[in-house]
């Protein structure tokens, strides 16, 4: 295969122009990568991006790192939109999350155990809409000058040795990496040879908007029956999953009212009546993760890499971590800044989280199958989340709190995100990584350390004085997706922090003692 018609060489090619794709963009531009974006749809709208079904939870690793590169504020749906799935007639109660459709409480959370998380972080969780974050980030992509090229779905590559060459609407792009965005049917996963494991669907989801002529005959909020759960978070506006071993998924059949309403009376045990049928897309439980993230020059980032049920919103939140994770690292490869091992880290800290997030989507099935057994189960669970520990424990994982890489070092902060530490003058930590480079932030102007950032010229910034609340600490070093990578309270060793630098930077110059 060989390219006659673009001759640019582009340092990435990016399958994929959803949140995924465009994040990992904008993270390489920032790094001062060229990026082709190839995306297979013409028109970047489509109704399923509407509200509600291009509502989307973020967590609070995603809502950090949008902070972190400024994007946060350019979004206005999530700032104060209501959660629409929350069950009406809570009163004071707010519902915080749910696991298996059995909801938790805010009033039931103890933060105080989430030790380093300042008054001044960011918020646990909100909700946004789809289409919109996409704007926001395509529009930040083309500020950052990331080609994007719409409407060329891409069909075959070839890679060597020196690069990627890749075919899509009969055209031809070179470039020395190539990414796979492009979701759960990933063409770059297929053609890549990845190999995709995993487990086969219990049910076929449903998102539906239709009319209903009886509609008081559904509860609102999440139901679990005998047969399913189905969802009414607006009038109309219904999610349902129905235990079918995804049969009706993968039929291919068409999505018709009488089927719907047949799904809805069977799972809801109602004769409600949908008078008609707006839209409606399917899904199933399917969970699969691929074995590899990389092979040679090409990588695999979003659902490419991992697919499962859609329950609490985790999948969106572990793409953008995947594209947070590998934008710096791929970005000091193509530099010639990474130092050994940098980039295989990348599977490293991701391929983790991803089996623990499909496990936890396949408890959740577990959870709301339907048999003899699912009503003990579910009221055991229901117990534990009215629990303070329970509440706290299933809080963390669902908005991502407990998130962290297991990087070693002496102190607990390592591996987690870095508090969002208010320095003098008012300055807030997230604002100081909005250029995306590394971060030696020292509360006690250590001279050895201002001496060591700046033998790694712009790939660290030193930053020095006191914080409103420094939890204790004396310096650390963040990466530049904001996680800590070594950290001291008061012993201040210099050979660790030496070791942690170089770990994940590469010195421009000799390092003064």
């Amino acid at each position: 295969m060989k390219s006659t018609k673009n001759p640019v060489n582009y340092d990435v090619m990016i399958a994929g122009a959803g949140p995924v794709g465009l994040f990992l963009a904008c993270e390489l531009a920032l790094a001062h990568c060229s990026v082709l974006l190839l995306e297979k749809s013409q028109n970047p709208h489509s109704p399923l991006k509407q509200l509600p079904f291009g509502l989307r939870g973020l967590n609070a690793p995603s809502v950090e790192a949008l902070y972190r590169r400024g994007l946060l504020q350019e979004l206005e749906v999530p700032k104060r939109l209501k959660n629409p799935h929350q069950n009406a007639g809570q009163g004071a109660r707010r519902q915080a999350g749910h696991f298996a459709g059995i909801p938790f409480y805010e009033g039931d959370i103890d933060t105080s155990q989430w030790k380093y998380r300042l008054p001044g972080s960011t918020e646990t969780s909100l909700i946004s809409e789809l289409e919109e974050l996409e704007m926001v980030l395509t529009r930040r992509a083309e500020a950052l000058g990331v080609a994007i090229r719409r409407g060329l779905a891409i069909t075959d590559f070839q890679q060597t040795a020196a690069g990627v060459t890749v075919r899509a609407g009969g055209q031809f792009f070179e470039g020395q990496w190539l990414v796979g965005c492009d979701g759960g049917r990933s063409v770059v996963r297929k053609a890549g040879g990845f190999d995709f494991a995993g487990t086969e669907p219990e049910f076929t989801g449903y998102t539906a908007q239709v009319d209903l002529a009886d509609p008081e005959q559904l509860r609102s909020g999440r139901n679990l029956t005998t047969t399913g759960m189905y969802l009414q978070s607006q009038p109309g506006y219904l999610i349902i999953q129905y235990f079918d071993k995804g049969v009706f998924h993968s039929s291919g059949a068409p999505l018709t009212l009488a089927h719907m309403q047949a799904v809805l009376r069977r799972v809801s045990d109602t004769d409600v009546t949908i008078s008609a049928l707006h839209l409606a897309t399917t899904w199933t439980d399917r969970s699969r993760q691929a074995t590899a993230y990389r092979s040679g020059r090409v990588l695999l980032a979003g659902d490419a890499a991992h697919i499962h049920a859609p329950l609490g919103g985790q999948g969106l939140n572990l793409g953008l971590g995947d594209a947070l994770n590998l934008g710096w690292k791929l970005a000091a490869t193509i530099h010639g800044q990474a130092p050994a091992g940098l980039l295989d880290s990348y599977y490293a800290e991701r391929y983790p989280l991803g089996a623990q997030v499909l496990d936890w989507s396949r408890a959740q099935v577990a959870v709301m199958r339907p048999g003899p057994q699912a009503p003990a189960l579910q009221a055991i669970i229901r117990d534990l989340l009215h629990t303070r520990d329970g509440a706290t424990y299933f809080a963390g994982r669902i908005w991502g709190i407990a998130t962290h890489y297991p990087l070693g070092g002496d102190h607990p902060l390592v591996g987690h995100s870095v508090p969002n530490f208010e320095l003098a003058g008012g300055t807030m930590m997230g604002e100081l990584l909005h250029d995306g480079r590394g971060i030696l932030l020292d509360f006690e102007g250590n001279a050895f350390f201002k001496t060591l950032a700046s033998a790694y010229g712009d790939q660290m910034s030193y930053v020095s004085g006191r914080a409103k609340d420094s939890l204790g600490l004396s310096a650390m070093l963040i990466r530049p997706d904001g996680v800590v990578a070594w950290a001291a309270d008061h012993d201040l060793d210099g050979r660790a922090l030496q070791q942690a630098a170089a770990r994940w930077f590469v010195a421009k110059a000799e390092i003064e003692q």
